[in-house]
């Protein structure tokens, strides 16, 4: 596992056979068939379902992912050291159409980069440390690797930051966040007002009313921030220029 995370601009990424669960039937994926001929851009996280990938991390790329391309791109790839069942599952549960999900299931891609690294500690084992990178024609043009410090840093490897260095112009839609729970008419009047705009938004659900009120909030639910501003809740959307 690697020690040292190193930038390998001008590299070709590693040769791999991904083993790939697809419509009920197993398929292989090479590194050709993800790579080859294409520009593409892969954002690699530590696991599927954890808090800031599910949150954050991929829901900005598949927000964006048209964005990326009327920049060129053809292909936004999902890695994680994770079975494809796994992939699988946690793909269905964020509606991430936008975005192909691949499963370095033994870490051989992964340790092929350097990013290979250990999460013992929390019983994780070995994972990807979190990066993204463009590639062109299986070599790699750009990489944005978050800094070697203790934890799990989000600083450099988000989809805007990317994007930026694709298309510093381009137009982008807002990132939008719904603090919800199930069963509120309030929220429930929040989403549909931002589905009629046809506004992407990432909701999450069970959030405890204390850690609404650490956030800015009075407590109740809908908190929704826009663009990371605190908006408040339904009724302030509806105020909002949206």
């Amino acid at each position: 596992m690697s020690n040292k995370l190193e930038n390998i601009e001008g590299q070709n990424v590693p040769q791999v056979k991904f083993q790939v669960r697809e419509n009920d039937q197993w398929q292989t994926w090479t590194t050709d068939d993800l790579f080859k001929g294409k520009k593409v851009v892969l954002f690699a996280l530590p696991g599927a379902f954890t808090p800031t990938c599910s949150s954050t991390h991929l829901p900005r790329y598949n927000d964006l992912a048209g964005e990326f391309k009327k920049a060129g791109v053809d292909d936004v790839i999902c890695l994680s050291v994770n079975d494809t069942f796994v992939m699988n599952a946690w793909k269905e549960g964020q509606e991430a159409e936008n975005v192909t999900f691949l499963p370095d299931g033994n870490g051989e891609f992964t340790s092929g980069m350097g990013m290979l690294v250990d999460k013992k500690d929390l019983g994780f084992g070995p994972r990807t440390w979190r990066y993204s990178m463009l590639v062109n024609d299986g070599k790699i043009e750009k990489m944005f690797i978050e800094p070697d410090v203790p934890g799990d840093p989000f600083e450099v490897s988000d989809a805007d930051t990317m994007l930026d260095y694709l298309a510093p112009n381009s137009a982008r839609p807002k990132e939008i966040t719904i603090f919800s729970k199930p069963g509120c008419p309030h929220c429930h009047r929040a989403k549909e007002l931002l589905k009629s705009k046809d506004l992407k938004y990432t909701e999450i659900k069970g959030v405890r009313t204390s850690t609404l009120r650490s956030l800015g909030g009075a407590g109740t639910y809908p908190l929704i921030f826009i663009d990371g501003d605190l908006i408040g809740g339904a009724d302030e959307l509806e105020k909002t220029s949206l």
